[in-house]
């Protein structure tokens, strides 16, 4: 459904189907960016910017096959404490739900517990506000033990701020801890209490998930594996590209959050080397901070990741905005986005672009500073994969060291030694001796060059 404007009483036609049950309206309730002065928007530009933010939210709605009955716009001056609406939009929209007949409206904002209750009251209908979509929206993709606990943690937290008596029209529908649920138990202290008892057991469980983690972990570092870690916006093209980078077959489809669950693959590299490479959850603008919390733990792969590639969408028409939000994210997570020697951005969907388009591209990409490069790329036709694997491989080539040496054939224990220690790029036999060629980590070089008499390798 195409998203409209809705400021102050427009005539609006009734969508068809409006008899239907568990459909909804979802509503972008904007800030209106005032004409005049030299930081002002053009019209045009707002609207667009606000009808591609409505669109997104409109997403994250059919992402858990909610039926859209109508998406609106609804622009506002100021935020009101009670209803963040005022008085005359909600009445205005309180018929549209009545001549829809939904029973679900979604606010693409964060509402607080007292607005989310009096707009529930004033629409006779649930209320969901972003950050229980998102919450939603992951609490049906996590797969993993941990990814379900993660979820689950921060919804708690999330509904634990939400418990009123005015919910009672729930009650008729499924229980969990879903927006679908009732409230449970009228009892509002006993509801908190058992909240709070669920969530000291699943912070319990978490932590034994992540010492099994963090073992797995050193079990990785200990053979000589680098990992790159894809971020991006969601719906960018991270699985997609991770596809094919690694031959796996990872879900990928054009929908917000389609991974959750963070997943490892071998990379090859051109010259015969191995990485692992990381798929993480998607980012998106106004991700909820306990959802930032707890997937700490899940991003940990991007945290210890030694190149971070991230993956942009630049055929979307808010490109920019995505690569700031992502930016934000990062930030959040202790990650400095302008480590140009760590992040490698990746301009993806290039194959939406015609010649002209794509010159102008390749044009604004040469004139970017040569610490800050962009790659692109398309992960559908595999365009610009090539070169990416090869910046890859000099990112990592650039934290390690490369060793010449020499050792007896028949030291069976320092060639096993090398092979799970080192990254073997030469080995040839000559006069029972192998002479070899091999990249290691700074931490790691004195020992080779100690215990194999190594020098360093001079190039031909």
């Amino acid at each position: 459904m195409e998203p409209r404007n809705f400021d102050g009483g427009a005539d609006r036609p009734r969508s068809a189907g409006a008899g239907q049950t568990g459909r909804v309206i979802v509503i972008g309730p904007y800030m209106r960016v005032r004409a005049g002065g030299a930081d002002a928007q053009s019209e045009s530009h707002v609207l667009r910017n606000a009808e591609a933010r409505l669109e997104e939210a409109a997403g994250l709605a059919r992402a858990i096959d909610l039926v859209i009955a109508d998406a609106l716009v609804a622009p506002i001056s100021q935020i009101r404490p009670a209803t963040y609406l005022g008085k005359g939009k909600v009445e205005e929209i309180s018929g549209l739900i009545k001549s829809l007949e939904v029973e679900l409206v979604v606010m693409d904002c964060a509402l607080s517990p007292i607005q989310q209750r009096n707009l529930e009251k004033a629409w006779n209908a649930k209320v969901l506000d972003r950050t229980g979509l998102i919450l939603e929206i992951f609490g049906r993709r996590a797969k993993t033990k941990e990814g379900a606990l993660q979820v689950e943690l921060a919804h708690l937290n999330y509904q634990r701020s939400r418990l009123v008596r005015s919910w009672t029209h729930l009650e008729r529908q499924r229980g969990g801890f879903g927006f679908m649920g009732g409230p449970g138990e009228t009892q509002i202290e006993a509801d908190r209490r058992l909240i709070s008892e669920r969530i000291s057991r699943l912070e319990n469980e978490l932590k034994k998930v992540q010492a099994t983690r963090r073992l797995h972990r050193a079990g990785r570092q200990r053979v000589p594996y680098r990992v790159v870690a894809l971020v991006g916006y969601t719906n960018a093209g991270k699985s997609t590209l991770f596809n094919r980078l690694t031959r796996a077959d990872v879900q990928a489809a054009d929908m917000l959050f389609a991974t959750l669950d963070p997943t490892l693959r071998a990379l090859n590299l051109p010259h015969g080397g191995k990485a692992m490479l990381s798929d993480t959850v998607g980012f998106i603008s106004n991700l909820p901070t306990q959802l930032v919390a707890a997937f700490r733990a899940t991003l940990e792969e991007v945290l210890e990741a030694d190149v971070i590639l991230h993956v942009r969408d630049i055929a979307h028409e808010d490109a920019e905005a995505q690569q700031s939000d992502v930016d934000a994210v990062l930030r959040q997570l202790g990650i400095n986005p302008d480590d140009s020697g760590r992040i490698i951005e990746v301009w993806n969907k290039v194959d939406r672009f015609d010649s002209e388009q794509r010159e102008e591209l390749v044009n604004i990409a040469a004139r970017r500073p040569s610490d800050h490069p962009a790659m692109l790329v398309s992960a559908v036709s595999g365009e610009g994969i090539d070169a990416l694997l090869a910046a890859i491989e000099e990112r990592l080539a650039a934290k390690r060291t490369t060793l010449d040496l020499s050792i007896d054939a028949a030291d069976g224990a320092g060639i096993s030694w090398l092979h799970r220690n080192s990254e073997v790029l030469a080995k040839e036999l000559n006069d029972g001796r192998f002479d070899m060629t091999v990249r290691v980590d700074e931490t790691k070089r004195d020992i080779v060059v100690n215990r194999f008499d190594a020098v360093p390798h001079h190039a031909a």
